[in-house]
């Protein structure tokens, strides 16, 4: 069985983290290096207790040289604007690498600089970078050797939207209205105010409304690849108080007269080949506890007749289908292997 080498750089923040655990479980994966910029340490559980007894590889600096003699596959999780630099010179070095950062899910340099608020640094590395949405650019991924992750808040948002638009069922000329909440681990491991138990195991708070959020343009560029045409959104995210999960609610204009069954059964022939999406049944509405820990993404709709909108429900794990589960998935399809090996576990329950 042909197996790869693989190497997490990030590999002490929770994505990092939450790729060790997922690949550990992957039939056809060895975990060869992990680096990180901080928690340098020469045994991992130092720093990721749960791998205590599991994993004593070395958490190092990187070195790029080094490591494309470890690697034949490279996940980057590491921050915005840090990711760049690694990704092109483990890239230049012949490793197959996913991008869990923001730094090449934008296909526009200017529109990247306008959000992130510095030029890209690698231009010329754009065109080479395959959106890893796995069920809307599935075919794109294989054989690809650079590969854009997508943002957590985009995942869950755009999956319940992309059938509909692709199938011409809602009025794209108006703006799109979405509103999603987040456990808060998806502010990242280091610590923050706005994320310090006590200033949040409380309270839900929106932050960054009204067109300030990041992942606003990458959510835009997903649907009007989609829809062929320039889609607008309004994106409002909303921290809520627990650890893991997204729950995304949009609502859209119907072109012409729909029916949940009819949705539904839209839906679930755009997802027929995907081994993560399930397509709820009419009248089931989702819930983050149904996907946690795992890499499964649950779809609901529902219609407003009294506001002529339809609903547009999704729940995913923001560390597994958001964001490591993902790019494993990825992974799967670069290397022409089944989509959903190792990832088909259901969620943790309770």
């Amino acid at each position: 069985m042909e197996r790869v080498r693989v190497a997490i750089v990030g590999a002490s923040g929770y994505t990092g983290a939450e790729l060790v655990r997922l690949l550990l479980q992957h039939p056809r994966a060895d975990i060869t290096a992990l680096v990180a910029k901080e928690r340098v340490t020469p045994k991992a559980s130092t720093v990721l207790p749960s791998l205590a007894g599991v994993l004593d590889l070395p958490i190092e600096r990187l070195d790029p040289e080094s490591l494309a003699a470890k690697a034949d596959v490279a996940f980057c999780a590491l921050p915005h604007g840090a990711s760049i630099e690694a990704v092109t010179a483990l890239h230049a070095r012949g490793l197959r690498v996913f991008d869990l950062s923001a730094d090449f899910r934008l296909a526009d340099p200017a529109v990247y600089a306008k959000w992130y608020g510095a030029e890209h640094a690698a231009q010329s590395l754009l065109p080479q970078a395959v959106y890893g949405l796995c069920e809307h650019n599935r075919d794109a991924l294989a054989g690809a050797t650079l590969v854009a992750v997508p943002g957590c808040y985009p995942t869950a948002s755009t999956l319940p939207l992309l059938p509909l638009v692709r199938a011409g069922l809602v009025k794209i000329d108006e703006t799109v209205v979405i509103h999603a909440l987040s456990g808060v681990s998806g502010a990242g491991r280091t610590p923050a105010p706005s994320t310090h138990f006590s200033e949040c195991s409380e309270g839900i708070r929106p932050y960054k409304v009204a067109g300030t959020h990041r992942h606003t343009p990458e959510i835009e560029q997903t649907l009007s690849r989609a829809a062929g045409r320039e889609v607008r959104v309004t994106f409002t995210p909303t921290l809520v108080p627990m650890t893991r999960g997204i729950l995304s609610t949009s609502y859209v204009t119907p072109s012409r007269d729909v029916t949940v069954e009819s949705l539904v059964e839209c839906a679930r022939e755009f997802f027929r080949a995907s081994p993560s999406v399930t397509v709820l049944d009419p009248g089931a509405l989702p819930d983050t506890l149904w996907v946690r820990g795992s890499n499964r993404a649950h779809v609901a709709y529902a219609l407003d007749a009294h506001a002529n909108k339809i609903v547009c429900m999704a729940t995913i794990d923001n560390l597994v289908k958001g964001a490591s589960g993902q790019a494993i998935q990825c992974m799967n399809l670069s290397l022409g292997w089944d989509e959903g090996l190792g990832l088909r576990a259901p969620a943790m329950w309770p």
